[in-house]
Parts: structure tokens; sequence; C-alpha cells
């Protein structure tokens, strides 16, 4: 509404069009801090206009969408999956989550998002997360029986969600994964087509293996160590596992003076054994002509015949950051 000074506004006063749409955003944001929140066919997001890739790039580019942080209630994006009805499901390090509707046109270009349901990651009781050691949720993976796996930083630990509106169950972690640095934690986490887990750390130095960071294969009832080293000056932040038994991860590195880089990486599933150093081969620079942003997050899904590949940047909740999606296709 207009501020009046000193006097109440006229009874048939009408907001402005911007203090309506102001309006709107803080009852969208605070009817998504409400736990399962459920709100059906609210746009939030517009399309972008990109070039495409070079014709020998082995993604091809199905174009990308600017996610409305205001109307989604939250930014902070830090992880994704998509599902083969298109609910694509986010979660932030905020402690929330979303599950959302992604429309394609008929060359499999995303046209919009609509939200189904969000609300807040709960504790092993169901209450909400508090943001901060307690909710900084980095990765996301879902087990064949559909039960959701959320990595957490600063306070390092696995939950097993049946609902993400529910309880976080505790998983038994990686033997080491507390010692990782406060804010570079479990960044990745994928479940492979064998039933494998992969999980890795940003920033958990393996001083054994110079430029290398620890992470660990298995599950629950066994991990494993092993090592992923990165691009230069680079650290994963986040995984996704390939239908051949492979994995592709996603590569990061940011600095005051350079920005953010980042990169797609491929690891063939014959690979993927516990004990050694494991160096994914780039597939793609996510530069120049794909927006410049803090790619965080990467999920694949087949479809229709083909293999897409989805990509989600955190905005940090900052004014000159943007939440972005991404929709490519991985060549045979």
């Amino acid at each position: 509404m207009p501020r009046w000074r000193g006097i109440a506004p006229p009874r048939n006063a009408r907001p402005r069009s911007d203090d309506r749409l102001t309006t709107r955003r803080l009852l969208l944001t605070a009817l998504a801090a409400l736990p399962g929140c459920t709100l059906s066919e609210t746009p939030l997001a517009r399309p972008l206009t990109l070039a495409p890739l070079p014709p020998n790039s082995p993604l091809r580019l199905l174009g990308g969408l600017e996610i409305d942080r205001a109307a989604l209630g939250f930014g902070g994006i830090s992880a994704l999956h998509l599902a083969p009805d298109m609910t694509l499901t986010l979660v932030s390090d905020l402690a929330r989550f979303a599950e959302l509707r992604l429309t394609l046109d008929d060359g499999l270009r995303p046209t919009g998002l609509t939200a189904l349901r969000r609300g807040a990651l709960g504790d092993g009781a169901g209450l909400p997360l508090q943001r901060g050691y307690a909710g900084d949720a980095e990765s996301l993976a879902r087990l064949p029986d559909g039960t959701w796996l959320v990595g957490f930083e600063r306070w390092h630990r696995i939950r097993r969600y049946r609902d993400l509106a529910g309880p976080g169950a505790p998983m038994t972690a990686p033997p080491g994964l507390e010692a990782a640095p406060y804010n570079a934690g479990l960044e990745a986490l994928a479940v492979l087509a064998d039933g494998r887990w992969l999980a890795l750390t940003e920033a958990l130095a393996a001083p054994e293996h110079p430029g290398a960071t620890w992470g660990w294969i298995g599950g629950p009832a066994g991990w494993q160590p092993l090592a992923w080293r990165a691009g230069p000056a680079m650290a994963p932040v986040d995984g996704a596992p390939l239908p051949d038994g492979g994995v592709l991860v996603l590569e990061r590195a940011s600095s005051f003076v350079g920005g953010f880089r980042a990169r797609l990486t491929r690891l063939p599933g014959s690979a993927l054994r516990a004990g050694q150093v494991l160096e994914g081969n780039e597939i793609q620079s996510l530069s120049d002509p794909l927006p410049v942003e803090n790619w965080e997050g990467v999920t694949v899904l087949e479809y229709a015949g083909r293999l897409l590949v989805a990509l989600v940047s955190d905005d940090n909740e900052s004014s000159w950051q943007r939440s972005l999606f991404l929709l490519l296709e991985l060549r045979a």
C-alpha cells in the first residue's frame, strides 16, 4: 500500500500496480514458509534468450529459464532433480524445498515453471530445520523407491526423507565427513546406476593426493574412500548418475577477481572404484555462450529417447546474481 504520512489512507485509495505486485510477492513468500504449502499454477520463471552451443559440442542447448526468487519464496538453490513427469524438485541452503512443474514445447525447450508444493525441510521429528548450521542443504539424490537423500554441510550429515515435507531420518555418514571445512562439505551426492552411492566433498583436502578432495563410494552399509581431482582451482559441487553407470560431475571455481567459472565433466562407470583418485573428462565449459553464473546443481533424465541434463545456479540471495535453470541434451 502507498505510505500516507500522518493519516490513514482514504477508504477509496487503490494500491499502485507495483504495490500490488509487492503485496502479492510478500504473500507468496509467507505462504511458501508453511510446511508442505501447495500453490499450483503460480508462474515462477521467464524464458531466457540464449545463443546455441557450437555444433561440435557434446551437449545441445534446449533452453533456459530465470527463476523469480520473490515468487518462489526463497533463493539459494543448491541442488535439483527432474522426474519423468517433469516434476522439478529443488532444495535450498536455506532449509527449503520446492516441487515445480516444468513445461516444455514440442522441441523439449523449457517454457515455464509452476509451483506444485514447497515448504521447509524437517528434522527427525518433522519440525522445520532452521537456516544456517542445521539447514544448509547442499545435495539431493533419489533412491529407486522414491526416497530422497539430502546432504547438508556446516553440520555435515545425510538425511533420508520419504517425503520432503516430512521428517528426515539420519543416515550413516561417510567416516571422516565431520572433518570437512565448515562451509565446504557434502556438495555432491548421487545414487549410481548399480545402486552404489557417490559422495564428494567440496574442500576436504586429501593431502596424499595433491589438488584432490575426499569422497566416498558405497553407502551406509559400507562406505569406501576415494578422491576427486577437479580442474585448476575448481571443486566438485554436484554429481548426477548416467544410465550407463557413469557420472556427470559439476565443478566450480569462484574468486573476487575472476568471478565464477564452472564446467561439466564425465567419468565412466568402470573408473568409479574405491581407493582411486578420480578425474572427470571435461565435456562442457559453462561459459559464453552459456550464462556465467554460480552453477551448483546438475541432474540427468532419460526422456523420449533422449538424455536430458538440467543445471541450476545458486543466487546466494544476492541482488547481482540470478537463479537460472538450463536444459540441455547430451548427445550419444
